[in-house]
């Protein structure tokens, strides 16, 4: 315990030979007792893996790597195995690290893939009208795969992301970017637009990096993260800032904009504290909304809460770009209520009896299923019924 207040990520170095064809690092400790998760970077420092406490050994070859873990050169030297003390009792947590090289590299295990959703099986795209040429487009901004400590392959959770009506869906893993070559493929044999993405994972705060900006240093302050996604045609977003032991602590020297203000810890949507901490955050934030999708077996579809993105096409590229402007709104699932902005005005759809609450506080209550309302100034509006329950959000 008092090895992780000293450092909680620490290093063991681990000698490669100019022979190597495969590295398989294997972690023991009794995983009743606390976490450890394990990382891996090549002799010059560059990133090769991360599967935080998700898994407990890896294998990293030239044309293979587990999930997690990007494959490529051995490169003879001394590589680091890292090792973040995530949850240690007082009382300690013995563990043993044991790194094997070999000559010949195993063969790379075979994953089955599913077929793609047969006729009727997806649920229907919601008619939404268009603006000047630009398309609202539904998604989710936050699942995980088997690539950190998701249950399904990427495959799997495409097709899933498909079964929901989904356009898009944005893949968050961990502390990595091992899924990102796999996306665009997985994505078109299931009709469903898979948006690169990192959850960039610490003690105190974790950060979705959406787009191909390449790996964000977890290890880097806050700050970095922001200049890196940015300079890379990113956008980043704090994830769940109110949600139980991983709530927002870090600071900025800038704040970003975009704030997963609607997560699925946000259970109660009386409760007014995410929308008070977006208030307070900045008083531009723009809205997202996120699953946090890890496993079916957990109750939770994807698409709980919905994001939706003002988008000029249905390309990853096009998504992000409508997230990098701004345009985005949140409800509760695809078919759910939604608030829509098309420049000054705003489209409220199957949300009859419902009121519109304005930035400045003022109300307007929705009789009708397509209701045009006037917008007000920019800033964040939503959707409330009689008993104050938010159900949709937008700028």
């Amino acid at each position: 315990m008092e090895a992780r207040a000293e450092n909680v990520l620490r290093t063991l170095p681990v000698e490669v030979g100019t022979d190597a064809g495969a590295l398989t690092v294997t972690l023991d400790h009794p995983r009743r007792a606390g976490v450890l998760d394990l990382g891996l970077l090549g002799p010059g420092g560059d990133f090769r893996g991360w599967s935080g406490g998700a898994r407990d050994t890896f294998t990293v070859t030239e044309t293979w790597a587990t999930p997690g873990y990007l494959p490529g050169p051995l490169t003879a030297g001394t590589w680091q195995v890292l090792l973040r003390l995530h949850r240690v009792p007082p009382e300690g947590l013995p563990y043993e690290v044991r790194a094997r090289t070999g000559s010949r590299a195993p063969a790379a295990p075979v994953t089955a893939v599913p077929p793609p959703l047969a006729a009727g099986e997806r649920r229907p795209r919601r008619s939404v009208p268009d603006l000047d040429g630009a398309t609202w487009r539904a998604g989710d901004l936050h699942a995980h795969t088997v690539h950190s400590d998701g249950a399904l392959t990427l495959d799997e959770l495409a097709r899933s992301a498909a079964a929901e009506g989904l356009d898009f869906l944005a893949v968050t893993d961990h502390n990595t970017v091992s899924h990102h070559p796999w996306l665009e493929a997985a994505g078109s044999r299931h009709g469903v637009t898979l948006l690169p993405g990192q959850e960039v994972t610490t003690d105190l705060g974790h950060a979705n990096v959406f787009g191909d900006t390449g790996w964000i240093d977890f290890r880097a302050p806050a700050h970095a993260w922001l200049a890196q996604a940015e300079a890379g045609g990113g956008v980043l977003s704090v994830n769940h800032p109110l949600a139980d032991d991983c709530a927002w602590e870090l600071p900025f020297v800038r704040r970003p904009r975009h704030a997963e203000v609607w997560h699925h810890t946000w259970s109660d949507r009386r409760h007014g504290a995410p929308l008070a901490w977006a208030r307070a955050w900045r008083d531009d934030v723009i809205p997202l909304g996120g699953s946090d999708f890890h496993d079916p077996a957990h109750g939770r579809p994807l698409g709980a809460p919905t994001t939706w993105v003002l988008c000029e096409d249905g390309t990853a590229g096009g998504v992000l770009g409508g997230l990098a402007a701004g345009r985005t709104a949140v409800s509760a699932a695809p078919d759910a209520p939604v608030l829509l902005r098309y420049g000054d005005r705003l489209l409220a759809l199957d949300a009859d009896g419902t009121v519109l609450v304005r930035p400045d506080g003022r109300r307007l209550v929705v009789r009708g299923a397509a209701v045009w309302l006037p917008a007000a100034e920019e800033g964040l509006h939503r959707l409330e019924t009689h008993v104050c329950e938010v159900i949709a959000l937008c700028t």
